[in-house]
């Protein structure tokens, strides 16, 4: 009898230990999810960026290899997305970014022209709200609060590609109001999450490090970005908003495995 009830308690502690590991799985799996779905969120300010930079003629030759690989990989995600995803208001906001995304490179791929720029404006724009909106209900549904400090991480990543797109495309022309305040947000923006990320209790040394990377990096370059007007500094826009960029894409993937 005793030997039986030994037996009982072993496979309810495995059963248990079993279940208890596909529900972290599943967590981890979500917010994974939500970090492919960030870096999408990224690439549609990149692109963009990449077209002004092309048709400005600055930084050719990185911009259209950036501009190649980008596309690409936009593209490799939205599949993983689609495949991954049976919620049926997230699937149609799939298909109308879709809808979008290929408009947008359609656009991306004619000869530069400020018409067809402000198309390209208007169109990374829009999968960026959609692609937001996609973040969002993930995490709603997903009810994780976990996934904040990697939604933070992941968003830096945008921010700077975001401050690059409109500091190149004002220099190419679009010289409005809001091509100014949108950009002078993206840096107010930047500097509260950093901020926020710097005193988190989650960060490892290793995060801490490469944070203080960025740290050094952003309290020099952040007052070129503001000098928006004058636009003497496109390259190194370009080359530094990339570096912050790839070391936040860094930080953002360490988040990720605080919760594996």
């Amino acid at each position: 009898m005793n030997y039986i009830f030994k037996k009982i308690v072993l496979v309810i502690a495995l059963l248990l230990i079993t279940t208890n590991s596909y529900g972290e799985n599943k967590k981890y799996d979500t917010i994974k999810l939500i970090d492919i779905a960030g870096k999408q969120r990224m690439l549609s300010q990149t692109i963009a960026k990449d077209y002004f930079y092309i048709g400005k003629k600055v930084g050719t030759s990185k911009a259209k290899r950036e501009l190649s690989k980008s596309l690409k990989e936009f593209n490799d995600i939205a599949k993983i997305l689609s495949s991954s995803i049976n919620n049926p208001d997230i699937t149609n906001l799939l298909a109308f970014i879709e809808m979008s995304s290929e408009e947008f490179q359609s656009t991306i791929n004619t000869k530069f022209n400020l018409d067809d720029g402000q198309l390209v404006l208007d169109f990374s724009e829009s999968i960026l709200e959609g692609t937001q909106y996609l973040i969002d209900s993930l995490k709603e549904n997903a009810k994780l609060k976990e996934s904040k400090i990697v939604v933070q991480a992941g968003k830096q990543r945008v921010l700077a590609q975001r401050i690059a797109k409109y500091y190149i495309s004002y220099q190419s022309g679009i010289k409005d109001k809001n091509t100014i305040e949108q950009m002078k947000q993206a840096i107010k923006d930047f500097s509260s999450i950093h901020k926020s990320l710097m005193s988190s209790k989650q960060n490892t040394p290793q995060i801490n490090r490469k944070l203080n990377q960025v740290n050094r990096l952003w309290s020099i370059v952040y007052k070129f970005y503001l000098k928006i007007e004058k636009g003497r500094l496109p390259y190194i826009v370009f080359i530094t908003t990339n570096n912050i960029s790839k070391k936040m894409d860094e930080v953002t993937k360490l988040y990720l495995e605080l919760h594996k």
